[in-house]
């Protein structure tokens, strides 16, 4: 299978529908998160399905459990291959989010934003590093049954030790020298995957190049020879 799925990270819908249209052939499916969200909704959500590829929806719901489930049972339509929910918001969240899950949706887990590191985490009151927060909420993800996690490459590789059969969905993925943006803790395509990933997210070295289909092409042609058991 296709491993990447690309971020349209826009609220212009038509600028949505074009990257959709040009990475089609090579992409595993489209990430749309809270800006495309909030400007679209379920509608802009409807409209880019119709285009073939799945939807992983990253809305990263973190609220008291009933709430939670609720707007998962309102997501429920639009069929989302994942949707993400906060690990942070504890077990009984999770598993209210997995309950109320329709048949083919999985939810991962979001453990620690690529956007932060161990000073960020310090300023939030976490003593713990990096590696052992998401250690400790993949844990409480499993135990409360969803199916995987999101997590930055860095941390892939001891999470799919622990729970081989979960799915790993990793962010923040930038080609061999590419510019990182905002993001803190990054590793390319193929160390992600050789690291245990089962979902690759590209946004800007994709959506930002002059020709998106060209980009995703190439990160694709080095990842050819990928095994397909690191694929899901």
């Amino acid at each position: 299978m296709k491993p990447i799925y690309v971020a349209i990270d826009t609220p212009d819908m038509e600028r949505a529908q074009s990257l959709a249209s040009a990475v089609r052939n090579h992409a595993g499916g489209l990430k749309l998160g809270l800006e495309f969200f909030s400007a679209n909704g379920p509608d802009g959500v409807e409209r880019l399905s119709q285009g073939g590829l799945p939807v992983f929806l990253d809305l990263k719901l973190h609220d008291i459990p009933n709430t939670v489930a609720k707007a998962v049972e309102a997501l429920a339509p639009l069929r989302p291959a994942l949707l993400t929910v906060h690990a942070a918001g504890g077990g009984a969240m999770l598993v209210a989010a997995r309950a109320a899950a329709p048949p083919g949706t999985r939810i991962v887990a979001v453990t620690l934003l690529t956007s932060l590191d161990q000073a960020d985490l310090a300023a939030t009151g976490v003593q713990s590093s990096p590696t052992e927060q998401v250690e400790r909420l993949a844990q409480l993800a499993r135990e409360s049954g969803v199916d995987g996690i999101v997590c930055s490459g860095a941390e892939v590789g001891a999470a799919r030790e622990a729970w081989p059969d979960g799915v790993f969905v990793v962010p923040g993925v930038r080609p061999a020298g590419g510019d990182v943006g905002d993001q803190k803790r990054v590793v390319t395509p193929r160390q992600a995957l050789d690291s245990g990933a089962s979902i690759l997210v590209v946004g800007r070295p994709i959506t930002g190049a002059a020709d998106p289909a060209g980009a995703i092409s190439e990160i694709m042609d080095g990842l050819s020879s990928l095994p397909e058991e690191m694929r899901i």
